[in-house]
């Protein structure tokens, strides 16, 4: 009986202190918003936001439909004062709890990005499972203003996107605002982010009639990775130096590649499983890095005259194979020593985990040491499947 008065005591306190939800919201007082963007305009910040129109995004009219989005962009001194000036324009509150992308103009990115990532990382609105993405000839303003077919809202579009081709192409790579700060703050990695473009008929992109069109309409395209030093954009990697710096860095789910044949045409390779380890040590005094990839992929078209039921067939595929992705990844490393003279890959993590000792003494000039360092590169390749048939039947239709 007394734990029974007790409980109802207890019971009761609550139902006095806790009266309500003191912090709720309404949604027809919000703006969703899924995208941001950040631009440089002289010494201010443009920032543009994509905000979901519910009429829009929902209906299934065509004709007079609405958008399915709003791009509101305002400018500001600060990122912060630049967002809250969206008020003025805005209806309703900004909610960016539900943000998918976040576009950095490539001006600014040459500038630097740290205090917009000091915005980011700050709010206590937004989560931290977004994607940042770095734009290619284009400003952030014009990709987050183009509207996109297949999904309505164009943010989706890009997260979609980027999901997708990260796991199926090797050439792109998925950053989250943690990933990105972690790199910037690290002694032994710096960042690298995804680029985005603008094609196509540029001046419609933002138009009803850009979704309306099945050719010569605008599109933005994820293509290569921009390098960076510290929080400063300072070159970009074409998509040979893409795939190259996702192997070593063992991001490549899947993807399709091609070997040349002997006497002409080709063979493509879908590659299925990668696996690749960064290994630091020191060599007469020196730090040294071992990059081991072992690959293994199927056989998806031929459009040469080989005979695939031969071991010999197979195992000149395989070593041409390996040589071409050693190539794309002893370009990249290239590039990132002479070019830029930028540890992107995280070998001084390496060398970090593996000889601490060395570390140690040689942390504070990583940069001149990273630039002779030597890196050895091996890569084992291996064809497990040839699909449903072996030889391809062009042969025998071959006049």
């Amino acid at each position: 009986m007394r734990k029974k008065i007790l409980w109802v005591c207890i019971a009761s306190f609550f139902l006095l202190v806790l009266n309500g939800c003191w912090s709720r919201k309404e949604l027809n007082e919000m703006a969703f918003t899924v995208a941001m963007g950040f631009d440089k305009l002289d010494d201010h910040y443009m920032v543009s936001i994509q905000v979901v129109n519910p009429g829009g995004a929902a209906s299934k009219k065509g004709g007079g439909a609405e958008a399915p989005v709003v791009t509101y962009s305002t400018e500001g001194t600060s990122v912060f004062e630049a967002l809250r000036k969206t008020t003025t324009r805005s209806p309703r509150k900004l909610y960016l709890s539900h943000m998918r992308v976040i576009v950095i103009g490539e001006e600014v990115a040459k500038e630097g990005i740290g205090k917009v990532l000091d915005f980011l990382s700050r709010d206590h609105d937004m989560r931290t499972d977004f994607f940042i993405v770095v734009t290619k000839d284009a400003t952030a303003q014009e990709i987050l203003k183009t509207l996109t077919l297949l999904e309505k809202v164009p943010a989706n579009t890009m997260f979609a996107s980027l999901e997708s081709s990260s796991k199926a192409w090797a050439v792109t790579g998925k950053v989250t605002l943690d990933n990105l700060i972690s790199d910037i703050t690290s002694e032994g990695k710096e960042p690298v982010l995804t680029g985005i473009a603008l094609h196509g008929e540029k001046e419609i992109a933002g138009l009803k009639e850009n979704v309306e069109r099945i050719d010569k309409n605008a599109f933005f395209r994820y293509e290569g990775l921009a390098a960076l030093k510290k929080d400063r954009l300072i070159g970009w990697l074409n998509e040979d130096e893409s795939k190259g710096y996702n192997y070593i860095q063992n991001k490549v789910k899947s993807t399709v590649g091609y070997v040349s044949c002997p006497d002409g045409g080709i063979v493509t390779l879908e590659v299925i499983h990668t696996k690749s380890k960064v290994k630091g040590k020191a060599e007469k005094g020196k730090p040294k890095v071992e990059i081991q990839l072992q690959l293994e992929a199927n056989v998806g078209e031929v459009q040469c005259s080989i005979d695939l039921t031969k071991e010999k067939t197979i195992r000149d595929l395989e070593v041409r194979s390996a040589e071409k992705i050693k190539g794309f990844m002893t370009q990249v490393i290239r590039k990132a020593q002479k070019n830029y003279k930028t540890d992107i890959f995280g070998f001084g993590n390496a060398i970090h985990r593996d000889n601490p000792k060395l570390w140690n003494e040689i942390k504070k000039d990583w940069d001149d040491e990273f630039v002779d360092m030597d890196v050895e590169v091996n890569v084992d390749f291996k064809i497990r499947g040839l699909g449903t048939i072996t030889n391809s039947f062009l042969e025998s239709i071959k006049e």
